[in-house]
Order: structure tokens, then C-alpha cells, then sequence
């Protein structure tokens, strides 16, 4: 087996939530919003397609002709912005399966990404991209698998409802969760049957409890938690590495550094989500799981 096909690495190309927000106050975490890749047994495994995916499809075209898998967890503009300007769904020869549950109202994830594209909001419909894309309607609670990877489901507590992600591959995981919010009297049992003994989270962490109880502008019901409620539910559910993600875009590096070193004094496992961040759960070690040799876990920037 070739080293690529060796490799479970999942790697941050947007972190932020709301709204992309670049400037001097955002480089050291970063202002795209989200997406996430994941290398897992030589698949392209992509989740959501926030203004992260721009730069990604950037990296990605020195390997093409190339077949990837994008999962969506709902479709709020900061989710998919950067779809109609990922350069390698225009290619011919190109192929991407593409993964969301329908609305509530029944529209589907096709049927979604092709508005976000229609005139007046865009001058490039999605039926100019060159390259096959396969549209796949999933159930939330279903599992999805290619080949030896498995890839679980479950609803997330956000306004119109979004998907959480947890893909398993040869005895690790890394759990996709946001947007999401925290119940209020207890953990949602949902995410935490999800996040159960994952060897990553990354957890929508976008306010602090201080912004989220506040008097005069609180964030109860806008669908998003706190890095207080990340910690917690890493705790129940046994998470060997949290990662704090889904940032405020009113956050900036100073702030978020201050949120970093609080978060590790309670969790040591906790690290601020960063644009460019590569968290790589050696293989290796997962095959030693049956011995109960947990798997290693690097992380870079």
C-alpha cells in the first residue's frame, strides 16, 4: 500500500463562520469560512464549501484529473460561497460526488447550489462547470460508505436544520460538527452518540458563554455554541483531540489566542482551529486498535 493510501489526514482551509473576513486582525487563525479536508485510504474527502474551498480547489489542480467527495452540512451562504469559484469543478475529466440532505422544504442540495449560481446573484449558471458532478440526497442518520470508509450522520441543532459528519477508516475517526448548538438542561445525545470515542471533533465553537448568556445581545437560538459547551461535550464523549472551530468573524487573533490558552488549562486537548492546520491520525498505530494501541495523532500548522 502506497503511502497516500496509508494516510487518514484531515486539513483546515477555512475556519471562520458568518461572514469571510481577511484583514490584519484575522492572519494568524484566518478569514475563509469553512471547509475541510480529509485524506482518508487515497479518497478526497471535502466537507462543506465555504470561501476555504476556493484555496483549496487552488492546491488541487496539480493533481488532476482527480475524484473527489463533497459533503455538505447545510447550505447558509458561509457553507458554499466557494463553490462556484472551485476552479476544478469547471474542469473536464474532473468528477465530484456531492453529498446534502434536503431541506426542510424538500429542495434539494442540487437544487440549492444551482440558485446560489442563477442571474442576478452570479453571471456563471452550474451547469457551465465542466467537470461530472453526481449529486447524492442523503438521510440524516444514514450511513454512507466508499470502499472501507464509513462515513456516519446525525442532525445537528441549528436553524433549518444541519448535518453532522463522522468518517471511520481502519479503527480512527474525525467528527465534522457545525453548525450547531448547544441544549440548554442537557448534551445533545445526537452529537454525542456521534462524537463517542472520535479521535478528532471539530466543534462549532463560535461564541464564548459570556456572549452567549449575554443580557443585552444574546446568542440563544442562533444555532451556534461555545467553546465552554466544546469542552463539555468532549469530556462526555471520551474525544481525544478537540478542535475549536467555526470562529466569530468579530474574533480576532488576540481574542481567539486568549480563548486558546483557556481552553487548554481545562481541556489540554484543545487547540484553536487555524487555517492551514494539518491534524494526521497515523495508520500505522490504528491497525494496532484490536491490542489496544490507541492511534497517534500529529498536529501541524
Amino acid at each position: 500500500m502506497s503511502s497516500i493510501e496509508n494516510q487518514f489526514t484531515v486539513r483546515l482551509w477555512g475556519v471562520r463562520g458568518s461572514i469571510a473576513c481577511p484583514g490584519a486582525e484575522t492572519v494568524r487563525y484566518g478569514g475563509n469560512t469553512p471547509c475541510i479536508e480529509m485524506r482518508v485510504g487515497g479518497q478526497v474527502l471535502i466537507f462543506d464549501g465555504g470561501t476555504g474551498l476556493r484555496v483549496l480547489g487552488q492546491s488541487l489542480l496539480s493533481e488532476m484529473p482527480l475524484e473527489g467527495h463533497l459533503f455538505f452540512t447545510h447550505t447558509h451562504w458561509d457553507h458554499i460561497q466557494g463553490f462556484p469559484f472551485f476552479v476544478p469543478a469547471f474542469v473536464k475529466g474532473n468528477c465530484f460526488h456531492i453529498y446534502g440532505a434536503p431541506s426542510p422544504n424538500g429542495m434539494t442540495i442540487e437544487q440549492r447550489l444551482i440558485n446560489q449560481m442563477l442571474d442576478p446573484n452570479f453571471p456563471v449558471p452550474l451547469q457551465i462547470m465542466g467537470s461530472d458532478l453526481r449529486f447524492n440526497d442523503i438521510q440524516i442518520g444514514q450511513q454512507i460508505y466508499l470502499g472501507d470508509i464509513t462515513i456516519e450522520t446525525a442532525l445537528l441543532n441549528h436553524p433549518g436544520q444541519a448535518t453532522g459528519y463522522r468518517v471511520n477508516w481502519r479503527g480512527c475517526s474525525a467528527v465534522y460538527a457545525t453548525d450547531t448548538e448547544h441544549l440548554l438542561d442537557q448534551l445533545d445525545e445526537n452529537l454525542l452518540r456521534l462524537a463517542q470515542d472520535a479521535d478528532v471533533m471539530i466543534y462549532d465553537a463560535t461564541y464564548t458563554d459570556e456572549e452567549y448568556h449575554s443580557t443585552t445581545a444574546s446568542k440563544i437560538g442562533w444555532g451556534h455554541s461555545t467553546w465552554q459547551e466544546a469542552i463539555k461535550m468532549a469530556e462526555a464523549a471520551r474525544v481525544k483531540q478537540l478542535v475549536i472551530f467555526h470562529h466569530d468573524p468579530l474574533h480576532n487573533d488576540d481574542f481567539l489566542d486568549r480563548i486558546a490558552f483557556q481552553a487548554r488549562e481545562r481541556f489540554p486537548q484543545a487547540v484553536m482551529a487555524r487555517e492551514g492546520m494539518v491534524l494526521q491520525l497515523i495508520e500505522e498505530s490504528a491497525l494496532e486498535v484490536d491490542s489496544g494501541v490507541a492511534p497517534e495523532l500529529k498536529i501541524s500548522v
